[in-house]
């Protein structure tokens, strides 16, 4: 029976994998993991409702992997989960070739990781998938972490921004840039919930220098960018002019790219120039970026298409933390 999509081309690579971890099949991974009391599957489908099939059984295989090496730390299972996801390339795509799943491995990692204070979903406009991936980050990083992790979103448009943080019970942080002084004021801070989701706070920006002064403030030191309405206007050069100033004072910060793999977007800025314009969101990850992904921030079949799996890259990202965060509480 084809449990997910594109099944026929992807299960003799996943088969390889769990030999080599002593898998017998993908519904004994699952067992692997219901059995220490926690479901991969139903984490995958809780930050995602959309996701593919596909998506839930390739963190159903990373957790089976992370408990068959005996990681008890979330930080090392969410590599072994890593292996799980990279198993579900699809041979010969871009997923394939960019490292896609161990990436996304990595970057949970680094989020359950002491060294990383604060992380940014920095989209093109605020969008439901950067607050789906903050969710399932807030609800579940912090279970594991000495050091609370700050999450923030920063994205184009103050209404956009107060919107998504009422529907989602984040804390609205009103800001005012003065574009003279290039000073940022915090105005006001409006928290639309208790408990977790309050922590996440939530940015607009108007232009480009006001969404670096808010990486600067919060002190960002990993962020992903969406691939969305704006991808030339605001994301990229944002996290492009923030890590040039990272640089020029010393300080870490890790960029990663989640779009681009398709060549163009459908939108006029890269567009209008016709072949010249081909794969504009990609190339710009490419320019700021330590780790660039494949597909969209948001939609499942995007992300499906560059040979991955069907799961938004933001929302993957809380997946990853929550599914690794299980294996922490459970094994």
């Amino acid at each position: 029976m084809e449990l997910f999509e594109n099944y026929d081309r992807k299960i003799e690579k996943i088969e390889k994998t769990m030999k080599e971890y002593g898998i017998q099949d993908l519904q004994e991974a699952r067992k692997l993991c219901t059995d220490k009391g926690f479901d991969p599957y139903d984490i995958v489908k809780g930050v995602q409702t959309i996701c593919f099939e596909d998506a839930c059984w390739a963190y159903v295989l990373g957790c089976a992997i992370a408990i068959k090496k005996g990681a008890t730390k979330a930080e090392e299972a969410a590599k072994a989960i890593g292996e799980g996801l990279q198993a579900f390339c699809l041979p010969g795509s871009v997923a394939e070739d960019r490292k896609v799943g161990l990436g996304h491995g990595n970057l949970a990692s680094m989020l359950l990781n002491e060294d990383t204070a604060c992380f940014a979903f920095l989209a093109g406009h605020e969008s439901f998938a950067a607050a789906e991936g903050a969710i399932g980050i807030a609800n579940s990083a912090n279970k594991v972490r000495k050091n609370p992790l700050r999450v923030i979103l920063n994205g184009l448009g103050k209404d956009a921004a107060l919107i998504i943080s009422r529907i989602n019970g984040f804390t609205y942080v009103k800001t005012d840039f003065d574009f003279y002084t290039g000073k940022l004021n915090i105005v006001s801070e409006t928290a639309y919930s208790k408990g977790d989701r309050a922590k996440v706070r939530c940015f607009g920006a108007y232009d480009v220098r006001e969404g670096v002064a808010i990486m600067d403030h919060e002190g960002v030191d990993v962020s992903i960018t969406g691939n969305s309405t704006n991808p030339t206007r605001f994301q990229h050069p944002v996290a492009g002019t923030y890590k040039k100033q990272c640089v020029e004072q010393g300080k870490k910060y890790f960029s990663v790219a989640s779009g681009g793999g398709t060549g163009r977007t459908l939108h006029p800025d890269n567009m209008a120039a016709g072949p010249s314009s081909y794969g504009m969101t990609d190339t710009m990850g490419r320019m700021h970026s330590d780790a660039q992904f494949a597909g969209s921030s948001s939609v499942p079949a995007h992300v499906e298409m560059m040979g991955f799996i069907g799961m938004g890259n933001n929302p993957m990202v809380g997946a990853s933390v929550a599914c690794a965060v299980a294996v922490q509480e459970h094994c």
